[in-house]
């Protein structure tokens, strides 16, 4: 772990920059001869011009991969050792225009938004191509949502359609959308007649597998045969909403391009060097730019195989895929290469080579040991967030390993970063500041919240990141820590004032404050501090605690649910003079106690 920076989140204006004198770091890809820039001793990098950016939409990009690639392989859906899907890129492209014309026959159109509510399976990958033949804005939804959180983002966004499946784990997805629309049990299958209260705009909602469903249409039946008149797009229009937060806490709608996404994918994915030969191993979730940009654009415009081990993370049925599959790059964040690692040793995974980590900070030792256990000597650190499509900066194929762990590696191509100091002036090589980024990968703004767009991107196009970092002199990023409170779980993002808002909700809380704690497996661990009404006060903490989870069971994500619970009398003690909470010492007590007891309710 890099050590955390104070820092203010009130910036002033930015001082303007000089770009005369320039200092050469290095060359990306290695025999481009591109160069990146900085202006004179200020922390101000400007990535290589070369490759130039792609012109080209989605379903552009991924006609040109079926006309030269027709028959390599494309997709395989594994359940571990297991192949269940296997097609090429001639039949994905067949299967992505059935599904378009049968979404255009249902009456969806340019501009609509398609909610995706999947686990990793084929037809997320069908989605994603068909609406973007169509022009219709493919929404992420996270599988683990519960009744609240559908609600909140189906209305966020005003979804016409949404496609889900049934089940999912322990989770029974078609109890919660029957309860969130009961007028699906009316009857019929969904259209314009259809009005449902808690969510106005969804029309039609459609689910995957062979099973029926009264009120539901079934995916399987909208793959129609022919095709629809060709639907005139641009790389510059909104393809994909992903759902994000900021301070306050709700989920705001990250509207990204045809240019913002395509134009990534195909540079994260060249940083690995990858060709049509490669076989990408995807276990990270589609919802996340990490699966549907790195994962499956990134294959896509280089004409390499997408391969999914699983419908969710597990890390035998991971390993059983690569040795089955013969996988050449593998996708995760450092908890998910953790868990490999004890199992490295029963596979024969000598076909990997590269591959990209991120989500959090990587462990140099778990570096090493996937170098060489995994056999991933090309492995690669990404950094960056969804707001910018989601990857800034990656290190190379040839970096040490040192800078690998310890640094997030430099600044992509045609993509422009510098460190702002707390005064608005832009900082020193080595000198610490808050992150910016500006360039073709900063997402096109937040979905009906012009407000909250203004605050996060400046009038001359920079994405203030929120977090702390420094660009050493050789022009690595280093990343000190957030200047937000968000809690970074397994890659995860998880906000504060969201859970803290669940948790204020319950009959038994009167006040709740919520900070993440170290935590060995997943990076980080959710830690609630709670003040119980009256009547439960006088309850033992464990009970308090025990009741808690089960009123958040089925309500919210099961990771957004406190692992460790504190009760308190009052938060007298870390509150400020204008009674703000202070949550660094809030996280100072949950660590002092989490070590004295090595457990809390």
């Amino acid at each position: 772990a890099q050590p955390a920076f104070s820092f203010m989140r009130r910036l002033l204006p930015v001082r303007a920059l000089s770009l005369a004198c320039h200092r050469e770091f290095s060359t990306f890809p290695r025999d481009a001869g591109a160069t990146y820039l900085v202006g004179g001793n200020l922390a101000h990098v400007v990535g290589p011009k070369t490759p130039e950016l792609k012109q080209d939409t989605v379903w552009g990009v991924f006609e040109r991969a079926a006309s030269d690639y027709g028959s390599h392989d494309a997709l395989r859906v594994c359940e571990g050792a297991k192949i269940k899907v296997h097609w090429s890129y001639s039949e994905l492209q067949r299967n992505a225009i059935a599904l378009a014309n049968g979404l255009h026959l249902r009456g969806l159109r340019k501009g609509d938004r398609l909610g995706v509510w999947l686990p990793n399976c084929s037809e997320w990958l069908l989605l994603q191509l068909a609406t973007a033949k169509l022009g219709i804005i493919l929404v992420n939804i996270n599988p683990a949502y519960r009744l609240l959180e559908m609600e909140y983002a189906l209305n966020l966004v005003e979804c016409r359609a949404l496609v889900m499946t049934p089940t999912l784990a322990k989770s029974n997805n078609l109890e919660l959308i029957y309860e969130l629309l009961p007028a699906l049990k009316t009857g019929g299958k969904g259209g314009e007649e259809f009005c449902h209260e808690r969510v106005a705009g969804l029309r039609d909602v459609i689910t995957i597998g062979r099973d029926r469903f009264e009120g539901i249409l079934s995916f399987d039946d909208l793959l129609t045969s022919g095709d629809i008149a060709e639907v005139e797009t641009s790389k510059d229009e909104p393809i994909n909403i992903q759902f994000t937060s900021g301070t306050t806490g709700n989920p705001k709608g990250a509207t990204l391009t045809h240019s913002n996404i395509v134009n990534n994918a195909f540079l994260v994915a060249q940083a690995q060097i990858l060709t049509d030969r490669d076989k990408v191993c995807v276990p990270v979730p589609l919802y996340h730019c990490f699966g549907m940009v790195m994962g499956n654009l990134g294959a896509i415009t280089h004409g390499a195989c997408i391969v999914y081990p699983a419908e969710i993370f597990n890390p035998q049925k991971t390993l059983e895929c690569v040795e089955t599959n013969q996988c050449t790059s593998l996708y995760g964040v450092p908890a998910m290469f953790a868990a490999e690692l004890n199992l490295a040793a029963k596979y024969d995974l000598s076909s990997l080579r590269t591959g990209i980590m991120a989500g959090s900070p990587c462990p140099i030792e778990t570096m090493k040991r996937v170098m060489k256990e995994m056999h991933m000597t090309d492995v690669t650190i990404a950094y960056g967030m969804t707001e910018t499509s989601p990857v800034s900066w990656q290190s190379r194929v040839d970096d040490s390993v040192e800078k690998r762990c310890g640094t997030v590696g430099r600044v992509m191509p045609q993509t422009e970063c510098k460190i702002v100091r707390e005064d608005g002036i832009t900082a020193s090589i080595d000198e610490p500041g808050e992150v910016w980024t500006r360039g073709y990968l900063v997402m096109r703004g937040y979905f009906n919240d012009s407000n909250q767009t203004r605050e996060a991107v400046s009038e001359d196009g920079w994405m203030r990141t929120g977090d702390v970092g420094s660009i050493d002199e050789e022009g690595y990023l280093s990343i000190g820590g957030r200047i937000k409170d968000v809690i970074i779980r397994g890659g995860e993002n998880l906000f504060p004032k969201e859970i803290e808002d669940f948790l204020h909700a319950l009959p038994m809380v009167q006040e709740a404050e919520v900070v993440g704690v170290p935590d060995e497996k997943y990076g980080e661990a959710v830690c609630a501090f709670i003040i119980p009404t009256q009547e439960y006060q006088r309850l033992e903490g464990s009970k308090v605690g025990s009741k808690i989870r089960a009123d958040l069971e089925g309500k919210i994500s099961h990771f957004k649910i406190p692992k460790y619970i504190l009760l308190r009398d009052s938060f007298d003690d870390v509150k400020t003079f204008t009674n703000k909470h202070m949550k660094y010492k809030l996280r100072e007590i949950a660590r002092s106690h989490i070590a004295s007891l090595g457990s809390v309710y």
